[in-house]
């Protein structure tokens, strides 16, 4: 992997040599802001012609280093933000511990995984899953108020923590934001799917995406990486870095 901004006496040096870097290479690299403010990062992959997923999955499009980057991510964050249909299509799991980082984590006051966090207005989910019976962190549901009181109560049986973050049928994504941080997560990182980071882009509450351009063409009619309601104007992100393997493109943008 090379690195290719911001250029530096250092990265002139050595650091645009095409060599595998370390996780704690990775690690330092997307490093969180030392902020006491919640941080809202995003990372989501697209091919060249905008497609975020192949056949409803992300894989195809990915890579072995973009897997990396996706497990250095979560191992800095508090809590993994995803949606519900992204939850269903993608099958996911708890998030594990991972030996690598442990002593990262438990220097940043952290516990041995990121939770995950799921944001959904129906509540219509599988809750004898092990993401949410055997996750080594409590799985969050952000929900609206209007959610059904049975699921409420089916999703507390298995020892989800339930978080009101809408007064009506949606979730508002200011609330899901301060809903966590509530909870004493400030490190927050979304894996969408497009329509979670859609509303997440129109709130104007994200702090930074971090985005794997792939070198594939996938033409159909795969979403993008955020889709539902427009902007009235577009806003600005300034890159912050730019690393690069086999065409594979390792963008993050924070906020301009």
């Amino acid at each position: 992997m090379r690195h290719l901004f911001p250029v530096t006496d250092q990265t002139l040096e050595s650091g645009t040599a095409d060599r595998e870097w370390s996780l704690a290479e990775l690690a330092d690299a997307y490093a969180y802001p030392d902020t006491a403010e919640p941080w809202l990062r995003a990372n989501m992959v697209s091919t060249l012609d905008g497609a975020a997923q192949h056949d409803g999955k992300s894989q195809p499009i990915s890579s072995a280093t973009d897997m990396r980057i996706f497990g250095t991510l979560r191992a800095l964050a508090d809590v993994v933000v995803v949606g519900a249909q992204t939850v269903r299509q993608e099958g996911y799991r708890p998030a594990r511990a991972r030996a690598e980082f442990a002593d990262r984590r438990a220097a940043a006051g952290q516990g041995p995984a990121p939770a995950v966090a799921v944001v959904t207005a129906s509540l219509d989910l599988d809750f004898s899953l092990p993401l949410f019976t055997s996750p080594l962190v409590p799985t969050v549901v952000l929900t609206g108020a209007s959610a059904a009181p049975g699921r409420i109560a089916a999703a507390e049986r298995a020892g989800v923590r339930v978080v009101l973050a809408g007064d009506g049928a949606g979730v508002e994504p200011e609330r899901v934001v301060q809903g966590l941080a509530g909870l004493g997560y400030r490190r927050l990182l979304t894996e969408g799917g497009p329509t979670l980071l859609g509303q997440f882009v129109a709130a104007d509450v994200l702090d930074e995406i971090c985005l794997t351009v792939s070198p594939m063409l996938a033409a159909g009619d795969a979403q993008r990486i955020a889709g539902g309601p427009s902007v009235e104007v577009p806003r600005k992100f300034a890159l912050v870095s730019l690393l690069e393997e086999e065409g594979f493109l390792f963008t993050r943008y924070g906020r301009a």
